[in-house]
C-alpha cells in the first residue's frame, strides 16, 4: 500500500476518481481544480496506489470559518475520500485519512472534521469506523428569489 501527496502529472487520473464520487462535475474541471490545489498552502490531496494502479484519494483543506462541532481554527477538513470498490475494506481509506490528518496537524490544527449527506449510510459508517464522532445533523434549505 503506497499513499503519497498527489503530483501534477496524476491530476487527470485523480479527477477521474473524483467524478466517481461527485458525478455532477467534469474530469476537466476537476483536473484544473487539482492543479490549482497543488499550488496552495491550505489544501492537499493524497493518493493511494496498489502497484501502479491509482485506487483512491483523500482531499484535505484548512477551514478558518466555523466548522460544526469544533472549537478551534483552523480546522483540518476532509473534503473528499474515495477508494475504488474492489479495494474497499482493506485499510486504504484509513491510510488516506491518516495522511490527511497528519497534514492538518503539521498545519497547526488540533481538530479534524468532515461531513456526509444525511442519507449516505455508507459514508456515515465509514466516518465512524475511521474514528470520527457525529457532531450534529442539519437540514439545509434554499429558495429562489
Amino acid at each position: 500500500m503506497d499513499v503519497k501527496e498527489v503530483r501534477v502529472e496524476e491530476s487527470r487520473s485523480v479527477a477521474e476518481l473524483m467524478v466517481l464520487l461527485w458525478p455532477n462535475h467534469s474530469v476537466e474541471g476537476f483536473t484544473n481544480d487539482i492543479e490549482e490545489l497543488i499550488e496552495k498552502d491550505d489544501a492537499s490531496i493524497y493518493v493511494a496506489f496498489e502497484g501502479n494502479e491509482l485506487i483512491g484519494f483523500s482531499q484535505v483543506q484548512l477551514r478558518n470559518d466555523y466548522v460544526e462541532g469544533t472549537g478551534s481554527s483552523p480546522v483540518g477538513y476532509l473534503e473528499g475520500l474515495f477508494v475504488k470498490e474492489a479495494y474497499r475494506l482493506q485499510g486504504y481509506a484509513k491510510e488516506l485519512v491518516k495522511a490527511a490528518e497528519h497534514w492538518a496537524k503539521q498545519k497547526g490544527c488540533s481538530e479534524f472534521a468532515s461531513d456526509c449527506e444525511l442519507t449516505n449510510e455508507k459514508s456515515l459508517h465509514t466516518h465512524l469506523k475511521l474514528g470520527f464522532e457525529e457532531a450534529n445533523r442539519i437540514i439545509c434549505f434554499k429558495k429562489k428569489l
